[in-house]
């Protein structure tokens, strides 16, 4: 992979940017539009938040000493930092909720190596059984945005059950029948045809695209100088320990997809980096940011796991954050069209954390319940999440993210039922460098 043009490189990252576009600015206008931001602002947070993930997502990428993964993953705002943001902007100001999240991100920073040493508790079988679980959890998302987007007035309509259809067989088409490069962008054309019959059917329309600024550039502080509370940082240092976990899982499923394992040292540093994009986030008043599972189904379909092709991504949205027309002009893509695509790529997650668990004998030490109870409780966690509506907030925040509750269920099933669970744990701990 080494080998690809500049050309295709770009292409590809071009690809990885779609797959997870509609999630990284899905978290900004949930919270502009909850706390009433008016459009000027509306335009800055999506643009800081474009800047960061590019910034978060080269970081991530590079593989310094001290930080960054070095393994091919996309850097996201986290949706589990929604509810508490728009909490404590509304209960104080913004400038709180800025303050916690700076000091969230030192939080993981410093927090990193000790999560390290606890990788113990992730065996072959808890890897799985998560990997599985993000699989799973995300497939929901996909038939949402397949029937046309979750709340959508047309939600379910003949026309975006069809257009998913067309964008999804024109992807397994692609792959099927093409070979080489064009394969390898199976996601794209599928992505770009279907755009093209959705304009033809009236559901891609520019007006956005002619309302966006041409350059903006994101401020350090720009909702003003940050100020700090006790519980709204401990809130959000809860919010990253959730996020935390659920990284792991995604490295974890990113090494699988690249043939690789993943050592104790790149998951310390990774989380170390997710951590200073976090501190980032908090200073151009953005978002939390951790790694995108979106990503990790695109690396499993389309084989190419190359980090220049991330690398290119994260210069992508760097230039989106400070080109909001060039931005805008990728939501034109109907969610029908996204949801399509979305059914392969988060399904080759599920089917990636099966094969990670064909390696565990199913007969032996009750695996069998441990995986049965773990998926069980990270799916319904996650389709069901207002089953934990009536506990205290820190128990939701951890409870109703599925890929965590289905962790936790793994790790301590693992512990109670398996009789040589340290035994195996100790066998598959990763090594540092």
């Amino acid at each position: 992979m080494s080998a690809l043009s500049k050309r295709k490189v770009m292409t590809l990252g071009i690809q990885h940017l779609l797959a997870m576009y509609a999630g990284a600015i899905a978290v900004p206008l949930i919270v502009g539009g909850a706390l009433n931001l008016n459009e000027t602002q509306m335009a800055y947070l999506v643009a800081a938040d474009l800047f960061t993930c590019g910034l978060a997502t080269i970081l991530q990428v590079m593989g310094t000493r001290f930080f960054g993964s070095g393994l091919p993953v996309i850097l996201g705002c986290t949706f589990t930092a929604v509810g508490p943001i728009i909490t404590i902007a509304s209960t104080s100001n913004l400038a709180t909720a800025y303050g916690a999240i700076i000091l969230s991100g030192l939080f993981v920073v410093l927090a990193a190596p000790l999560y390290g040493k606890m990788l113990k508790f992730f065996p072959t079988i808890v890897t799985g059984s998560v990997v599985t679980i993000i699989g799973l959890s995300l497939i929901p998302v996909a038939m949402n945005n397949a029937a046309g987007g979750q709340g959508s007035p047309d939600f379910g309509a003949p026309r975006n059950l069809l257009l998913a259809l067309i964008t999804l067989v024109v992807i397994l088409a692609v792959s099927r029948f093409a070979k080489g490069f064009v394969k390898a962008i199976s996601v794209l054309v599928g992505l770009v045809v279907g755009t093209v019959v959705g304009y033809f059917m009236d559901m891609v329309h520019f007006g956005a695209v002619s309302d966006a600024a041409v350059v903006s550039v994101a401020k350090p502080f720009y909702f003003g100088a940050p100020e700090f509370a006790i519980t709204a940082v401990i809130t959000m240092i809860i919010v990253n320990i959730v996020s935390m976990v659920e990284s792991t899982g995604v490295y974890f499923a990113v090494g699988r997809a690249t043939e690789q394992k993943v050592e104790q040292k790149q998951i310390v540093n990774g989380l170390r980096s997710e951590g200073l994009a976090i501190m980032l986030g908090g200073v151009f008043n953005a978002f939390p940011y951790t790694a995108f599972s979106q990503n990790v189904g695109l690396i499993t379909l389309t084989k190419v796991k190359t980090r220049d092709v991330i690398f290119a991504a994260g210069g992508f949205m760097v230039l989106l954050g400070l080109l909001p027309k060039l931005a805008a002009l990728t939501t034109v893509i109907p969610s029908a069209v996204l949801g399509g695509a979305m059914i392969v790529m988060f399904g080759s997650v599920a089917v990636s954390g099966i094969s990670i668990l064909s390696e565990v004998d199913l007969r032996k030490d009750n695996n069998l319940l441990i995986v049965a109870a773990s998926v069980a409780v990270g799916l319904g966690s996650a389709t069901v999440p207002a089953m934990f509506d009536q506990l205290p907030d820190f128990a939701k925040m951890l409870l109703q993210n599925g890929i965590v509750s289905g962790s936790i269920t793994a790790i301590a099933l693992n512990l109670l039922l398996s009789k040589k669970a340290q035994a195996s744990a100790d066998a598959e701990r990763p090594q540092a460098a």
